[in-house]
Order: C-alpha cells, then sequence, then structure tokens
C-alpha cells in the first residue's frame, strides 16, 4: 500500500495553459446550465398552459435540481481545479462532497421520473393519465426524487462510512508536502462505492431503458395500425359495405352516422399526406428517445463505471481521468433544458415570449391540448404518439 501514498493531485497538477483552457470551458458550461436551467423554470411560472401539463413539474424539479447544481457545486470544483487548492476547510469539504452527491443524484432520478411518467402515459394508460397520475402520486415521485439521495450523500458522508478502512490513504492525498497545498478528496471504500452506484444510477439507467425501448416498440406498432386502418378505410366502398350489416341493430344511429360519413370524405384526399407526416412524427421521436438516453449514458457511465472499478484496482485511476469524468457528468446538468424544454414547441414559445419581452407574435392559445384527453404528456415527440392513440381509439369506436 505504500507505494500508492503519492498525492495524485499535486504530480498531475495542470499547466497555465491547461488551466486557461479549463477555466474558460468550465465557465461556459456553469453559464449555460444557470440560464438554461432558469429559463425553464421562468417559462412555467409564467405559462399557464404549461403549468397545466403534469409532466412539467418534473420537468421544473429537475431544472431546479440542476440549477443547485451549477451554482453550490460547480463553481467550487473549478477553483479548486484551478487554484489546486483548497482553501474552505475540512468540514466545507464534506459539504461540499455531499450536496455534489444529492444534487447530481436527484437529477438522474429526476430523469427516471421522467421516463417513467411517459412509459405510463403511452404504454399502460395511455387515454386516463390524466385521472391516474394524481397530484398525490407526483408528489411523491418528487419527493423520492430528493429524500432517497440524503441517505447516500449526507448521512453517509457526514458520518464517514464511505472512508471506513481507507481513511490513512485519504489523509495522505489530502496534503502536498511539496507545495503546501490541501486538496478535497473524495474517496469511497467498496461497499459504499457499490451501494451509491447502485442507487444513483444502475437503477434508474435500467429502468429508463426499459420504459423508452416499451415507448418506442407501442409507438412504432400503433404507427403501423393506423397505417393499416386508414388504407383499410380509404375506399368508400367497402366501408359502406361494413356499416350496411349494423344498420339494422342500430336505426336510431342512423341520422347520426350521415354526418360522421360526411366528415370523414374531406379525409380521404390527402392520405398520403397525412401517412407521411405521422412516419416523420414517429422517426423523431424515436430520435429524440435516443439522443436522451446517448447523452445520459455518455455523460454518467463513465464516471459511475469508474467509481465501482477504481476500488478494486487500488484507487490507481489517474486523477485527470476522474476529473474529466467528473465534469462531463455536470454537463448533463447544461444539456438537460436542451433535451427536455427546448425540443419541445411549447417551451420555445414560451422562450421566445420571455426573450423578446411578451411578444404577441409567439403567442399562440392551446386548442387542440383541450380537446385530446392524452396530450397532457407534451415533451419531446410523446404528444404526437399520444395522438396516434387517440386516432387509432377513434377510429375502432367508428367501426363499432
Amino acid at each position: 500500500m505504500e507505494e500508492l501514498d503519492v498525492n495524485v493531485s499535486s504530480s498531475e497538477a495542470f499547466g497555465i495553459a491547461e488551466k486557461i483552457v479549463l477555466l474558460s470551458f468550465i465557465s461556459a458550461v456553469i453559464l449555460m446550465a444557470i440560464l438554461g436551467n432558469l429559463l425553464v423554470m421562468v417559462a412555467v411560472c409564467r405559462d399557464r398552459q404549461l403549468r397545466k401539463i403534469k409532466t412539467n413539474y418534473f420537468i421544473v424539479s429537475l431544472a431546479f435540481a440542476d440549477l443547485l447544481v451549477s451554482v453550490l457545486v460547480m463553481p467550487f470544483g473549478a477553483m479548486e481545479l484551478v487554484q489546486d487548492n483548497w482553501i474552505y476547510g475540512e468540514m466545507f469539504c464534506l459539504v461540499r462532497t455531499s450536496l455534489d452527491v444529492l444534487l447530481t443524484t436527484a437529477s438522474i432520478l429526476h430523469l427516471c421520473c421522467i421516463s417513467l411518467d411517459r412509459y405510463y402515459a403511452i404504454c399502460c394508460q395511455p387515454l386516463v393519465y390524466r385521472n391516474k397520475m394524481t397530484p398525490l402520486r407526483i408528489a411523491l415521485m418528487l419527493g423520492g426524487c430528493w429524500i432517497i439521495p440524503t441517505f447516500i450523500s449526507f448521512l453517509p458522508i457526514m458520518q464517514g462510512w464511505n472512508s471506513i478502512g481507507i481513511i490513512d490513504l485519504i489523509q495522505q492525498r489530502q496534503f502536498n508536502k511539496a507545495s503546501n497545498s490541501t486538496y478535497c478528496i473524495f474517496m469511497v471504500n467498496k461497499p459504499y462505492a457499490i451501494t451509491c452506484s447502485v442507487v444513483a444510477f444502475y437503477i434508474p439507467f435500467l429502468l429508463m431503458v426499459l420504459a423508452y425501448h416499451r415507448i418506442y416498440v407501442t409507438a412504432r406498432a400503433h404507427a403501423r395500425q393506423i397505417r393499416l386502418l386508414q388504407r383499410a378505410g380509404n375506399p368508400a366502398e367497402p366501408r359502406q359495405g361494413h356499416q350496411e350489416p349494423r344498420q339494422d341493430h342500430q336505426e336510431p344511429r342512423q341520422g347520426h352516422q350521415e354526418p360522421r360519413q360526411g366528415h370523414q370524405e374531406p379525409r380521404q384526399h390527402p392520405p398520403d399526406q397525412h401517412s407521411t407526416h405521422r412516419m416523420k412524427t414517429e422517426t423523431k421521436a424515436a430520435k429524440t428517445l435516443c439522443i436522451i438516453m446517448g447523452c445520459f449514458c455518455l455523460c454518467w457511465a463513465p464516471f459511475f463505471v469508474t467509481n465501482i472499478v477504481d476500488p478494486f484496482i487500488n484507487y490507481t485511476v489517474p486523477g485527470k481521468l476522474w476529473t474529466a469524468f467528473l465534469w462531463l457528468g455536470y454537463i448533463n446538468s447544461g444539456l438537460n433544458p436542451f433535451l427536455y424544454a427546448f425540443l419541445n414547441k411549447a417551451f420555445r414559445r414560451a422562450f421566445l415570449i420571455i426573450l423578446c419581452c411578451g411578444d404577441e407574435r409567439y403567442r399562440r392559445p392551446s386548442i387542440l391540448g383541450q380537446t385530446v384527453p392524452c396530450s397532457t404528456t407534451t415533451i419531446n415527440g410523446s404528444t404526437h404518439v399520444l395522438r396516434l392513440l387517440f386516432l387509432l381509439w377513434k377510429y375502432q369506436i367508428l367501426q363499432h
């Protein structure tokens, strides 16, 4: 073990040029995270239509968690990285580390809840989502996103459970006798590394993969069914022939069926345009899901894989690699506003109204959201999937 008693931070200190580049990059990340998440929160607070959508409560809570990461965690990490010294004391080091674990875990759990919310709305009960996703359930899910991380952050870190068995190694890496520098070192033993990583990343990651896979499969299946139903219902003769036997059993509804047939006749003219639009919508929604999962994995997988591997290889992971993986995870807090809000038309319109000082050109009443029961989940293509399900449901009612 004596061979490992080398101060990693001192031997891998950044040069002046590297510090300038790092400071510029980190400042851009922090600024992007603060402005993006603030804009999301202000948009929901000012736009009444956005406040009616239950899923946006998760978006606002996610933005708040990411905002706290960019304000309470990133700046202190950046100062220590540039100054190559920790000047705020051991107690504040523990507080800052606990906040780091708490807020980043809360952010990841919010992403998991959003994926579960979409799964429940699209795959399980798309037409009764508004009644099933009650305010109480939303409150419980949001409370879990903030309470669960405390059991792997403040509680074990303040009690020193993460350092059991490696206290001597931590103390030796906290001080650099050559430069008389002090560092805020956060090292974890094997039990804490496994527990923290499983709760904060691997379980949410597994749930997100399963949820988004089911959403993708369901969207493709229903879009395919709608295209088949449209092709079968396009010719006028088969549809009339199908309704003739039903007139004997449902005579009172004859007068009600005529306007429906008249209402459906204009739809027969551009069937190809509707099919093309739905195919494009389906492709866009699938691409959005891939982008969300890809960014999440790219940002957090390297850190949590290293977090588990490092204790089992005697803590030999280079310090610069740890720093790169950690800040890659921080970048996810700046990307979340773009992935979960900026890609949504309703949010973009609200952003334009805020940035353009309430310009009336960007105001448009939300009519479709009041007529389609399942349109409450309007994030990154989920609205289009729910519209397809609603059309399929409506067509089946007309046939029966």
